[in-house]
């Protein structure tokens, strides 16, 4: 089989640890795209797609922000597969109809989230699990009929609907990543220092099973390829 080919929404703000990370995570031909700077996809004939994280608000009406919102919606209606990470989480819930706000404190480090969903978004992924997290907006209400998947005092970190699927958490975060971000933040410097101190290969270790949910993911759009006889993306290429 030939390999998946995936659009990847990148809103990362130029962030170049972003195209390294999805990179190394996903065995997958992947098609990247600037959206922060207007490149958006011309055709929705992917096997499937990824949102990134970003440092912007869902809500802002930064003028990049409405047309990414439209393309997304428009592949959705045409089944493509979809995983959110982070702010591509929250985009694909508020592009579904739910809701994303501020939600008045900001979760940084690594922390424990609870899977509480059957998907098999998770499979392999205990049922505590450990993961970098860095947010202050939520998906404060979720899609209707969508399920949600995980969650931790903070807020939902994941959930499902149809063939769209989103996580609070960053699986593709490696320390790199991790440390450049924390000193990019407003931070108190005793929560700063505390935060850094957690960035150990230990606890990168101990998140490294949440990656496990680019591999579903990519299974799960292999499964949708071959039910759709090659998917849309090979038939494309092929016409």
């Amino acid at each position: 089989m030939s390999q998946l080919r995936i659009a990847v929404l990148n809103a990362a703000h130029e962030d170049a640890n972003t195209t390294r990370n999805f990179r190394r995570e996903l065995d997958a031909s992947l098609v990247e795209f600037d959206v922060n700077g207007g490149e958006l996809p011309d055709t929705v004939d992917f096997d499937g797609a990824i949102v990134t994280g970003s440092r912007s608000s869902v809500y802002w009406d930064d003028e990049w922000i409405l047309p990414v919102k439209e393309w997304v919606s428009e592949a959705i209606d045409a089944d493509v597969p979809f995983l959110g990470i982070c702010w591509g989480h929250q985009l694909l819930a508020d592009v579904l109809g739910g809701t994303v706000a501020d939600m008045g404190a900001y979760e940084i480090g690594y922390s424990e989230i609870e899977h509480t969903g059957s998907s098999r978004l998770f499979d392999g992924i205990d049922g505590k699990f450990t993961a970098f997290t860095s947010h202050s907006d939520e998906v404060a209400e979720l899609p209707a009929g969508a399920e949600p998947l995980a969650e931790n005092e903070y807020s939902n970190h994941g959930f499902n609907k149809g063939r769209v699927f989103g996580v609070q958490f960053h699986p593709e975060y490696d320390t790199k990543t991790a440390r450049e971000l924390v000193h990019r933040k407003k931070l108190s410097d005793e929560r700063r220092e505390s935060v850094l101190c957690e960035i150990t290969d230990e606890n990168y270790q101990r998140a490294c099973q949440a990656k496990l949910v680019f591999e579903n993911f990519l299974e799960y759009v292999r499964d949708v390829r071959l039910e759709e006889g090659g998917g849309r993306a090979s038939r494309d290429a092929s016409a």
